[in-house]
């Protein structure tokens, strides 16, 4: 797997792939705070298995070996600090499209992003990314100069059987390619470098000329608009209503009335209504079509 990344990601000063650690971002963070590391970057380090793996919000995350693809990129970014909050949903944005662009036609629409950053295939979660942001020993050169990291884990089989144990909607890669076979051409490695490649686009992008066109990338591929949701914190509903896209700080949208609330990334978490009143036999809604 190393030799053929290094030769589809050529760019990247440091490729890494382990049998386990603890965290790959929480790793890469480490590594770019450490003054005596390597400072040219990007940096991709992967895993097999992650003992302390982390989703938003610090949540465990535990995984079995083989059954998902699990790595970490760390990026050098020029912005500033009042903007970093947006890497999250802009990230979302660049995985969702990268792993788009691998599947045909219309069929590619069945893979949306939800809000700030879960894959969904269908209604059901494909793969989380994680997007943090730590200074790095050399940033004292210039304050608007950071390191994101930003970690993704794709479930590549058991998705049924994670659906059962967690009681909620889980996809795989092995389901995608059983729906779309040309998926099924496509490696691990492919997926990885599609994906790293498209992160590092978006964060030039980022850099030369801000966010520009967030609100209408996202759009086109949001998997909650327009369908009614509550927002949680701490398992306690504190809003609900539509959902109604992002805002240029990539805030959450939630209009209700003739009121909207915006939603910042990290502080809750947002369930589609549909899915808590299914559990109780009640009407599903369906996402719109991008």
């Amino acid at each position: 797997m190393i030799a053929r990344l290094v030769r589809i990601l050529p760019r990247f000063a440091q490729i890494h792939w382990v049998p386990e650690t603890t965290s790959t971002n929480t790793d890469l963070i480490r590594q770019a705070r450490d003054p005596g590391g390597q400072l040219l970057r990007p940096w991709l380090l992967g895993a097999h298995h992650q003992t302390k793996g982390q989703g938003r919000g610090g949540k465990q995350w535990d995984n079995t070996p083989g059954t998902q693809l699990m790595f970490s990129c760390a990026f050098d970014v020029f912005l500033p600090s009042q903007q970093l909050p947006t890497l999250s949903p802009a990230m979302g944005i660049a995985a969702c499209q990268a792993i788009r662009s691998l599947l045909p036609g219309f069929q590619a629409e069945q893979l949306s992003l939800k809000w700030p950053n879960d894959l969904m295939w269908g209604h059901a979660k494909l793969a989380g990314i994680l997007t943090e942001v730590t200074r790095a020993s050399a940033s004292r050169l210039s304050r608007d100069h950071f390191v994101v990291v930003v970690g993704i884990g794709i479930n590549l089989n058991r998705g049924a059987e994670l659906s059962q144990k967690l009681q909620r909607p889980i996809a795989d890669w092995n389901q995608v390619c059983k729906t779309i076979p040309q998926a099924g051409r496509h490696s691990p490695e492919h997926l990885v470098a599609v994906t790293a490649h498209r992160w590092q686009q978006q964060l030039n992008k980022v850099t030369n000329s801000g966010f520009a066109n967030l609100c209408e990338d996202f759009h086109a591929i949001d998997y909650l608009y327009g369908m009614p949701i509550n927002i949680l914190n701490e398992g306690m509903i504190t809003q609900n209503g539509i959902a109604a896209g992002i805002n240029t700080y990539g805030q959450l949208q939630v209009r209700n009335g003739k009121h909207t609330q915006a939603i910042s990334v990290g502080d809750v978490s947002v369930r589609p209504q549909y899915q808590q009143d299914n559990a109780h036999g009640e009407h599903t809604h369906s996402p719109r079509q991008a």
